[in-house]
């Protein structure tokens, strides 16, 4: 029997790791990981990374742009005068690459991808599905998206969710046994921000408290 789904808090107090080292690796991930390690050797110095909300685009580009020294802009708000600026940096990530509403925004980014090919400069593009899929009306915008190479990032898995609720727990320096792991993750969605969101939620509760974080205390505050 599948066990009820965690109800979570969306509030987030703490800032969240990006950089690699706050980066966990796993069977979801790294396939987008290795290709994001050999940015030098792109295919015409683009590449996608894609998934569902939560399955851990943004902090990826991150680790990316700590690496390649990348500026970051959404494909939503992105203007022509943003682009040189941009090129001229020599890597950029372009995020939201699926959300793009008017043709100008189409405009933008096919300008900077052209200018970007010109120049050397590396293009990560991010998006809820595969850019050969995002819905382009410009037909030379839409023939250089098919034309990037494309990783998927699934959603976590049991062995990451494990650790990340291990990582967040310990980022806030508590102490909690692995029956409460165990118990926890078969029961939350699969995203990091789950898994930020439900050591926030515990943690709050057993600071006002004053108890410690066991299998009862979160069957209580959770009401479960």
């Amino acid at each position: 029997m599948t066990p009820e789904q965690l109800p979570l808090s969306l509030a987030l107090p703490r800032r969240r790791a990006r950089g690699r080292a706050g980066f966990i690796v796993s069977a979801s991930n790294d396939a987008a990981l290795k290709l994001l390690d050999g940015w030098h050797e792109w295919p015409n110095g683009r590449l996608a990374i894609y998934g569902p909300e939560g399955s851990g685009k943004t902090h990826l580009a991150h680790v990316w742009m700590q690496d390649a020294g990348a500026e970051k802009v959404s494909a939503v708000t992105l203007t022509e005068g943003d682009i040189p600026a941009l090129v001229a940096a020599g890597a950029v990530v372009v995020e939201a690459g699926d959300q793009m509403a008017d043709r100008a925004a189409e405009h933008a980014l096919f300008h900077l991808l052209n200018l970007a090919l010109a120049e050397g400069c590396r293009v990560l593009l991010t998006g809820r599905t595969a850019p050969a899929r995002w819905q382009v009306a410009t037909p030379d915008l839409a023939s250089r998206l098919a034309a990037t190479p494309a990783v998927e990032l699934e959603p976590p898995d049991d062995a990451l969710m494990r650790d990340l609720l291990i990582k967040h727990f310990t980022d806030r320096h508590l102490r909690v046994g692995e029956d409460v792991i165990a118990f926890l993750v078969p029961r939350l969605p699969r995203s990091a921000a789950a898994a930020a969101s439900i050591t926030a939620q515990l943690d709050d509760a057993a600071l006002t408290q004053g108890r410690k974080i066991t299998v009862p205390f979160v069957k209580e505050v959770l009401s479960v």
